[in-house]
């Protein structure tokens, strides 16, 4: 299972830069939400600290965002391009009463300014790593923290990775912490 888990998202990289097309924000991340566990331990080996800025790339349902200001009093921003994830994330930031603290852009996170980030988090597919590291290479201040979610980024070399055996869910994760 964890072979199919893993080689599915080559065969889609694969498809994608064979086709020379851009990639559409559900080839660059597929919406599957990041179990609670794995979003606490992202956070964690990040170093998210009180009023620091962090921006979560493809932030699905938000559920990154919301922790990142709800736990660790962040100032936490979202890019997100499917519609109904956009609203739904809004529409639980503004439950929680969290909307001076936390936000989802509606929008391709490969427009985006990411200068002031502290954090990001990505939970993307190589080919979406690679399209987003020229990005960051030019954007990122010095000190700038990245964690990738299972998929590492080719072009950087991670100073900490972090193996999750069981997710709670009974899948495996390995994040990777990188700096700028």
């Amino acid at each position: 299972m964890r072979i199919v888990f893993l080689l599915l998202p080559l065969t889609i990289c694969s498809l994608i830069l064979l086709s020379g097309q851009q990639p559409k924000d559900d080839q660059l991340a597929p919406y599957y939400p990041t179990p609670q566990t794995v979003v606490e331990k992202m956070l964690q080996l990040g170093g998210l600290k009180a009023g620091e800025k962090m921006f979560d790339l493809g932030s699905g349902d938000g559920r990154i965002v919301m922790m990142a200001a709800q736990k660790y009093k962040a100032d936490a921003t979202g890019v997100e391009l499917n519609d109904s994830l956009f609203r739904q994330s809004m529409d639980r930031i503004k439950t929680l009463g969290l909307s001076s603290t936390a936000r989802i852009i509606h929008g391709d996170l490969l427009q985006q300014d990411y200068s002031s980030a502290d954090l990001l988090t990505v939970y993307l597919l190589p080919v979406g790593n690679e399209l987003v590291t020229p990005i960051l290479e030019k954007q990122l201040k010095k000190g700038a923290r990245i964690v990738a979610h299972d998929f590492e980024f080719a072009a950087w070399k991670p100073i900490q990775s972090l193996a999750i055996d069981d997710d709670g869910e009974g899948r495996s994760h390995r994040l990777y912490l990188y700096r700028r």
